[in-house]
């Protein structure tokens, strides 16, 4: 099973379902309707030909924002980060998980404008973005809301570890920020807690564990492409906040995107790039722009198999 398929939760969590926005409209149609037949409450009740009907409607507005709208992601406003948050950018600059991020392009932190951040997610959880409302409070503080952005300390979803049949292994969580990192070569020294059946030459290590959580954007030219913090992005627009402190990576040509851009966005950077009205962060609260679904909850899956060979190969030095 694909180590990035989200599982559905089973019991009866699963009929109160959680709401999803969905932009309509856009590239994706025949995702959208899959979507919906796979995870839709009550699928059978919603009709192919509404949705297609709705998407269209909002394809067909689409349009007349190209005109009307034309160039409105160029002109996103960029600020200075407030003074009083300096020190906190710093401490965030020292953390490892941004040095280990954000070590490939010029990076700054800024002040961004959220109405035109360029959206490539085509959903937002609606009931996880009420959730972090609540979290933000208030925010009467450039330092609160600094920190709400970009936060330092360990992410807190739950995560259940087990081990499924033979060399298998599965790690699960409500959140689908869970995702594999990285491979690691360990010394014997790395496992000094471990009890061995006999001497140790070394192991490896598979990491499972969750993003770097920093709310952050892709500069092309004159456009910010939001890469990650959609919710709290939503969370923020949903408050009447105007302008967020990001993390701004500039991407200067498309060798540079291909290393920080998703693969959606990848797939068509010029329409996320160079169209006249792309998505917009703003178009989830357009109410031609957007549908909210009734959909059942999912686990985050990431699946780990091992497999161990153990053979005789022939030397160089044999005859």
């Amino acid at each position: 099973m694909d180590a990035r398929q989200r599982w559905p939760v089973t019991g009866g969590e699963q009929d109160v379902g959680v709401r999803e926005a969905w932009l309509l409209g856009q590239p994706g149609l025949q995702d959208l309707l899959d979507y919906v037949e796979d995870h839709a409450i009550g699928s059978a009740a919603v009709s192919r030909s509404e949705l297609v009907d709705e998407w269209r409607a909002a394809n067909d507005y689409y349009h007349e924002l190209e005109l009307r709208e034309a160039g409105a992601a160029d002109a996103i406003e960029i600020r200075d980060l407030d003074r009083d948050c300096a020190e906190l950018a710093d401490e965030v600059r020292a953390d490892p998980r941004y040095r280990r991020a954000f070590d490939k392009v010029p990076t700054r932190f800024a002040m961004v404008e959220l109405d035109r951040l360029v959206v490539a997610q085509s959903h937002i959880d609606l009931d996880h973005a009420e959730r972090l409302k609540d979290r933000a409070g208030d925010l009467l503080s450039a330092e609160a809301l600094f920190r709400f952005c970009q936060p330092l300390g360990d992410f807190e979803a739950p995560v259940q570890i087990r081990k499924a049949d033979g060399r298998r292994y599965l790690f699960s969580s409500a959140s689908s920020d869970l995702r594999f990192h990285e491979c690691l070569l360990l010394k014997p020294e790395d496992l000094a807690d471990h009890v061995a059946y006999g001497s140790v030459t070394g192991a490896i290590g598979l990491v499972v564990g969750f993003g770097s959580n920093f709310l952050s954007v892709i500069q092309s030219d004159s456009r910010l492409l939001l890469h990650n913090g959609h919710h709290r992005a939503y969370a923020l627009r949903a408050m009447g906040i105007r302008y967020a402190p990001c993390i701004v990576q500039t991407a200067t040509r498309g060798e540079e995107l291909s290393l920080l851009a998703a693969s959606k966005v990848m797939a068509s950077p010029s329409f996320y790039l160079r169209a006249g009205r792309p998505p917009l962060l703003k178009d989830f609260f357009e109410r031609r722009l957007h549908k909210v679904l009734q959909v059942r909850k999912t686990q985050q899956v990431i699946e780990i198999s091992i497999e161990v060979k153990d053979y005789s190969v022939r030397t160089l030095d044999d005859t």
